[in-house]
């Protein structure tokens, strides 16, 4: 068994323009902040998104780095419709599959088991078969002969998710209420990077939380990398919730001054600029 830990930046440098990215957590919710914000520092671009979106999509899609986005929204939850998003979308800066959320789920169950497709009935009778004419159906072999949508594999090249803790090893344990397919992602992908808030020995895993909140298996991670607050500025319960006042300040500022001021450097600078702008604020 090997030691997987690495750096964001390290993570960065495995990955390639044109690649098709999975990133997990949902909306605002435990997004993999630290690895989205250094694969903005670097050059990659022409990608495939696919994601429960949030600001990880927003941030790429203002970025000009999205050539096509999977996805069933894109949402910073308490901001209903992720602002630099839309704005990528009324101006046609990317492509756009738009699919049911259990379509999606359906296409990461699909992807993990290595299966071209799954049946499933979310779809049918809505404008999702007419927006997404390359969909198929496909008819029950049995006596039912019902009809179902053929959702697609959604196959990625590399995927990025954050957890609570990890060991060294790849295993991943989240805390909070729920995983937001983290799992699915990891074995969907060829490759899977996972952050943490903290690395720890293996047998701490377990010491203060159930087995089953280890969904996120060492066989299916490729790297590991501790990143503290990693998933600011969306919540990673219950270490801390979504910082309402920076995401505000995300979705209000022009995106080029927000880039400037907080995304051109390394993470610890990022994140030495998200506290000096709190306390500028009390």
């Amino acid at each position: 068994m090997s030691d997987k830990t690495m750096t964001a930046d390290a993570v960065v440098s495995r990955l390639r323009s044109g690649m098709t990215l999975g990133i997990g957590g949902w909306g605002s919710r435990r997004k993999p902040m630290a690895l989205v914000r250094a694969l903005l520092r670097s050059g990659i671009t022409d990608l495939t998104i696919v994601s429960y979106g949030g600001p990880d999509v927003g941030m790429l899609a203002a970025a000009g780095r999205i050539r096509k986005l999977v996805t069933a929204f894109v949402t910073l939850d308490s901001i209903p419709l992720e602002p630099h998003y839309r704005a990528a979308r009324e101006h046609g800066a990317l492509k756009l599959t738009e699919i049911d959320e259990a379509m999606f789920l359906w296409g990461l169950h699909a992807a993990a088991n290595r299966l071209p497709f799954l049946p499933v009935r979310a779809g049918l009778g809505s404008d999702i078969m007419r927006v997404n004419p390359g969909l198929r159906t496909v008819t029950s072999p049995y006596d039912d002969g019902e009809t179902f949508v053929a959702m697609p594999a959604l196959r990625m090249d590399a995927a990025l998710v954050h957890v609570n803790r990890a060991d060294r090893l790849g295993n991943g344990q989240y805390l909070g209420p729920d995983p937001y397919f983290d799992d699915l992602f990891c074995e969907a992908a060829d490759e899977a990077y996972v952050s943490c808030e903290r690395v720890v020995d293996t047998a701490e895993l377990t010491k203060e939380a159930a087995l089953q909140t280890l969904l996120v298996k060492r066989h299916t991670v490729t790297g590991v990398v501790e990143a503290p607050n990693g998933a600011h500025f969306t919540s990673c319960a219950p270490y801390y919730g979504r910082d309402e006042a920076f995401q505000k300040q995300y979705a209000t500022r022009p995106w080029p001054e927000f880039a400037e001021r907080f995304l051109a450097r390394d993470e610890q600078a990022y994140q030495f600029a998200a506290q000096a702008w709190h306390r500028e604020r009390s």
